[in-house]
């Protein structure tokens, strides 16, 4: 089954559909080839000397520490936006379109970088810090206390919970699963840009169809149920990458899928929760 998954993606389909196949090189310890053919493996042998001829293939150990080095980074520099609170307008614009393009340039580059997922967590971690004392501020505008550590808590309760459901098979990610996923995405993608919008012109007291009663909460729940969701399409697809023999550098593609989902959903909650707080 293909994944559509836009960063990880790669890893679930076949070489005829432009995705990535693994292939020994003549010389030991030599890196992947790609695009080539995988001859069949039908022993562990045969495995096992493709395996030392290639060079290392990735682990679910490789993507845990990866993705736990690239939080690391989002939380130090998340320290320091949060304490640039006079230069608010200044930090989260430039860091959102420097984080942006480096996301874009890490999605579609054949082959990762992890210097620039390194550079992608910093600005990310800026923005995020910025956007999290924002955030902190208008719910204690409405004596409303400890809005970021809730937001946190939710993101890691949401994070356990879709894993639990994904390892049991309670929900399988199948084709009509993937293909409901993307649709309700894309219109919650048109239903936000509609409200930003309207926000500009004073809608729901300036949070758009967001501050409308309601409505407003309907939304906020249905953001978070889609990106708590797509939590299910990254677990896959770092299945799929496992499976298919993907080199341990790939490792770095993975997490960066991960964080930018993890930073969804948590963005998602700290604008539930403001909402909540505010009525």
């Amino acid at each position: 089954m293909d994944s559509n998954n836009p960063v990880l993606s790669k890893y679930s389909k076949p070489a005829e559909k432009g995705g990535y196949t693994f292939a020994a090189d003549p010389a030991p310890g030599a890196q992947y080839a790609t695009g080539g053919v995988v001859p069949p493996i039908d022993t562990n042998e045969q495995f096992a000397n493709l395996t030392a001829a290639s060079g290392l293939r990735l682990t679910i150990t490789d993507v845990i520490m990866k993705t736990l080095l690239v939080f690391a980074v989002v939380v130090v520099f998340a320290v320091v936006g949060w304490n640039l609170t006079y230069a608010f307008p200044v930090i989260v614009l430039p860091a959102l379109i420097i984080a942006t393009i480096f996301g874009f340039m890490i999605a579609f580059r054949r082959q990762v970088s992890p210097t620039l997922v390194l550079v992608f967590s910093v600005f990310e971690g800026l923005m995020l810090g910025a956007i999290s004392n924002w955030y902190n501020q208008v719910a204690e505008s409405s004596n409303y206390q400890g809005i970021v550590v809730q937001a946190v808590l939710a993101t890691m309760t949401t994070f356990g919970v879709m894993l639990v459901l994904y390892l049991t098979g309670v929900i399988k990610v199948n084709k009509k699963f993937v293909s409901v996923l993307i649709a309700a995405a894309v219109t919650y993608l048109v239903i936000g840009l509609a409200s930003f919008v309207a926000a500009l012109f004073g809608v729901g007291g300036g949070w758009g169809f967001y501050g409308i009663d309601g409505i407003g909460l309907i939304i906020c729940v249905a953001g978070v149920l889609i990106a708590a969701f797509f939590l299910m399409l990254d677990f896959e697809a770092i299945k799929q990458g496992i499976a298919a023999g993907a080199p341990e550098r790939e490792s770095w593609r993975m997490a960066f899928g991960l964080l930018v989902t993890l930073v969804w959903i948590y963005l998602e909650f700290l604008r539930l929760i403001a909402i909540f707080s505010r009525d």
